[in-house]
């Protein structure tokens, strides 16, 4: 099954009609995090693509994470409910929910922007290169697992 393209236009902007469907009362269906958390988590994927803020993981970790972990990030099965994240995705404390969600909406629009051909080949942080496909189904899938998570 192949997820949808959020390269493109259109589905950018059903995705970001669902974040704007949130509000700072919305309730996860499943899960620990609030909405404000949420969206400060799906920022680390983007935060991780554009902003060095975060630390490249050391060697031994990368095989790790490439071995272990990539083929569920960037693969097209859905993720499961209340799977295990990693450290720099845990969002501790609230944060500001209308930051976040301006923040997100900002990254979804560079991302479309700049085009999948900006992405193909482009490193990832803890995978190594990823092709556009690969790319689009990591920023697709979290997004789409979160707001359905959060009912939009």
């Amino acid at each position: 099954m192949t997820l949808p393209n959020i390269f493109t236009r259109s589905i950018a902007d059903k995705t970001i009609h669902r974040i704007n469907a949130l509000t700072p009362d919305t309730r996860p269906s499943w899960g620990k995090m609030s909405v404000d958390q949420m969206l400060a988590h799906l920022n680390v994927t983007y935060e991780m693509a554009y902003d060095n803020i975060h630390p490249k993981p050391n060697f031994f970790m990368r095989l790790i994470l490439k071995a272990f972990v990539k083929n569920v990030v960037v693969g097209e099965a859905p993720y499961k409910r209340n799977s295990q994240t990693a450290p720099a995705f845990l969002i501790k404390g609230s944060r500001d929910f209308v930051v976040e969600k301006t923040r997100l909406i900002a990254y979804i629009n560079k991302t479309h922007l700049l085009g999948e051909d900006y992405f193909d080949g482009k490193e990832s942080l803890s995978f190594g290169p990823l092709s556009k496909t690969e790319w689009n189904n990591m920023f697709y899938k979290h997004l789409d697992h979160h707001l359905t998570q959060f009912g939009v």
